[in-house]
């Protein structure tokens, strides 16, 4: 008698591990930045100009060889002022929003942490800025000191940490209950551990993307407070600002008043697409 051979169930194949994606909208908006960033960090570099520079002989003049941008109503580079602005906006934005964000953060955690008086406390102080309109505090930073930019700074970010704050103390205290965190202080494991091993982790992407909104409501905010003659003041240049000056003169020169109109848009756009949801 013959044993028929009964053929046993095929292996499975050993699992293909997942290539993690980066969503199309962030890479152009990525594409965006780093365009806009290279504009600003490289023309000084290889057309430098002064900002500054007054030439009535040359005012507004189109686009050509001698000036790839054109000039103002003053002869002023278009080219050099763009490229000052972007650099000054980009700067004021990325500061406010890293300054905001440590305070906001670390107090976060300290809040969740503690609970009890330090929990109200810090809700107290939250509750106390939300209450300020953003603009109006903004506002009377720089008219304490006029022509400051650290005064934008400031003020943008004492309006900008509550944000950080709210999302990393709601994270936090979910997080701190969860089993992974319970046993790790059970085993003995300090602050710092937990922090970096467990709550970081959850809470970066939150505040990465936080942050990408917080620099473009920054821009937006220096862009607006130029456009009302508060803050920053001639002859620096700053994209609201250049708007303001350039109004009077859109007939006669429309290129020179486009140009901080859509170098806004490119930040804005830029730094929306990439805090924008992971979408495949």
């Amino acid at each position: 008698m013959i044993a028929s051979t009964i053929p046993g169930p095929a292996p499975s194949p050993a699992p293909v591990p997942m290539r993690t994606r980066i969503p199309r909208q962030r890479l152009i908006g990525v594409a965006i930045l780093s365009g806009v960033v290279a504009f600003a960090v490289l023309t000084p570099i290889l057309w430098p100009a002064d900002p500054a520079r007054q030439s009535l002989r040359h005012a507004l003049v189109a686009p050509g060889w001698s000036e790839p941008l054109g000039t103002d109503h003053l002869g002023r580079s278009m080219l050099a002022r763009l490229s000052a602005a972007l650099r000054l906006s980009l700067s004021l934005a990325l500061l406010s929003v890293a300054t905001a964000a440590v305070p906001g953060v670390v107090l976060g955690i300290l809040a969740a942490w503690k609970g009890g008086l330090v929990d109200r406390s810090l809700s107290l102080l939250g509750d106390v800025f939300m209450a300020l309109p953003g603009l109006l505090l903004v506002l009377m930073l720089a008219a304490i000191a006029p022509n400051a930019p650290w005064a934008l700074y400031v003020g943008i970010s004492l309006v900008l940490w509550i944000e950080y704050f709210r999302l990393t103390r709601a994270t936090t205290r979910t997080l701190i209950a969860s089993p992974a965190v319970q046993a790790s202080r059970l085993l003995g494991m300090g602050p710092a551990y937990i922090v970096r091993r467990h709550l970081w982790p959850e809470i970066a992407p939150m505040i990465l993307t936080v942050g990408a909104f917080g620099a473009a409501g920054a821009i937006m905010a220096i862009a607006a407070l130029g456009f009302v003659s508060v803050g920053v003041r001639p002859p620096t240049p700053e994209l609201g600002l250049m708007m303001v000056e350039l109004l009077p003169y859109y007939e006669e020169a429309p290129f020179a008043i486009l140009q901080p109109i859509v170098a806004i848009f490119l930040l804005v756009l830029g730094l929306n697409l990439v805090a924008g949801r992971d979408r495949i």
